[in-house]
């Protein structure tokens, strides 16, 4: 009896052992394939967004991603999810993401600083420098800065605008209630609708233009 009740409690520790290092090995593959499939996500984001998320000047201007605020680009892709905010291709993409990675991702991009990546034109950036640091108070448009922060590297869901590609401002805002703030559901996009009506085309491009060369 003292034999089997000693084979049946080594085998059962055995058992144990297995089964803790099979759980060991399945929850590092698990972590390991996470890991490549945010990697992949990454470098999928990359090919419209610049090697380093710093933007892309194309037929369709695409937006810098790089050190932008996690819970800003969390929100977005909410957005897109929800049709909130209209574009096809990155609804597509949202929808295919999980919450977990949204926000790994957004973290991600978080700890890229790349150089801003240039090319807006630069006759107007002292206008643009008026605009984001003190507003137009007779256009009763706002400082950018009292929300986007002195370094316009924006905090929580308020976005960077620093190093923001110019091409994609200037459409940004110059189509922003079209873009932004559809459906039944409000964000904190709303804000702008009043901004982006009362700029004229010359200072959304002097602005855009300001805030592209900000690192």
């Amino acid at each position: 009896m003292k034999v089997t009740s000693l084979r049946l409690a080594f085998q059962t520790a055995l058992l144990a052992v297995c089964f803790a290092a099979t759980g060991r090995a399945d929850a590092a593959d698990m972590s390991q394939q996470a890991q490549q499939g945010l990697q992949g996500k990454l470098e999928y984001c990359k090919t419209c967004h610049g090697l380093s998320g710093e933007g892309y000047r194309g037929y369709y201007p695409m937006p810098r991603l790089a050190g932008q605020q996690p819970e800003y680009l969390e929100n977005q892709l909410q957005a897109f999810i929800r049709r909130s905010r209209t574009n096809p291709v990155m609804s597509n993409v949202a929808h295919g993401l999980t919450p977990s990675m949204v926000a790994a991702l957004a973290a991600n991009l978080r700890d890229l600083n790349p150089n801003p990546y240039g090319g807006a034109p630069r006759d107007s950036l002292a206008l643009g420098k008026t605009i984001f640091e003190q507003g137009l108070p007779e256009s009763n448009v706002p400082a950018c800065s009292a929300c986007h922060g002195p370094d316009a590297k924006g905090k929580a869901e308020i976005p960077r605008l620093a190093g923001q590609l110019y091409w994609y401002t200037v459409k940004s805002l110059t189509n922003w209630s079209r873009e932004r703030g559809q459906g039944s559901l409000k964000d904190t996009s709303a804000i702008m609708v009043p901004t982006t009506h009362n700029l004229t085309q010359a200072q959304i491009s002097a602005l855009a233009a300001y805030v592209s060369y900000l690192k």
